[in-house]
């Protein structure tokens, strides 16, 4: 497994090196060692504790959601399928603050995201069916969601194929400009 660096602050996206056969394929798709290493804070992937997945269907948005308070670290990859997975940096002392960037996460190159606690997080699954697994360092409290419109204006954020579905709450998330007087 290899880390790169992305174009949003503390984001990384760790890259599997898979080994491919006849027989299909084996990939280690986390090192703690690495990943450790990388942040520069030894014990770091010890803090994950909770691992949860979801389902979509193609065209589907989960999204734009977020943690208040000390926010949540995670770790997502799409174990099956296809995924267009976008972040937007909502900390306010960031460089990259108010910044979004999108990446495909699919079943072929195992690539995964480590977000750190600070950004909203959202994807449309772009296959038939994509299951999407996340590695979270807190427990949920659904006291501190926060989120906004996978559609908001402000956050512009082009879906690669149509949206099909999207729930109710996700639909009725507030603005980014709403968001915006509660994190500066």
């Amino acid at each position: 497994m290899r880390i790169e660096t992305t174009d949003l602050a503390d984001v990384v996206l760790l890259v599997p090196q898979p080994f491919r056969d006849d027989r299909g394929l084996f990939t280690r798709t986390f090192d703690a060692e690495i990943f450790d290493a990388h942040l520069g804070r030894p014990g770091a992937s010890a803090g994950f504790v909770q691992d949860s997945q979801s389902r979509s269907a193609q065209g589907v948005v989960r999204g734009m959601h977020g943690r208040s308070g000390r926010g949540e670290a995670k770790l997502v990859r799409c174990a099956r399928g296809a995924v267009y997975d976008v972040l937007v940096d909502i900390r306010a002392d960031s460089p990259t603050f108010g910044r979004k960037q999108g990446f495909r996460l699919d079943d072929t190159d195992f690539h995964h995201l480590y977000v750190p606690p600070g950004f909203l997080h959202g994807f449309q699954a772009l296959s038939d069916l994509a299951d999407v697994c996340y590695r979270i360092d807190r427990p949920h409290d659904p006291a501190e969601d926060i989120g906004v419109a996978y559609h908001d204006p402000d956050l512009a954020i082009v879906w690669p194929v149509p949206v099909t579905v999207v729930s109710s709450r996700d639909a009725a998330a507030g603005s980014w400009r709403e968001l915006l007087r509660h994190v500066r």
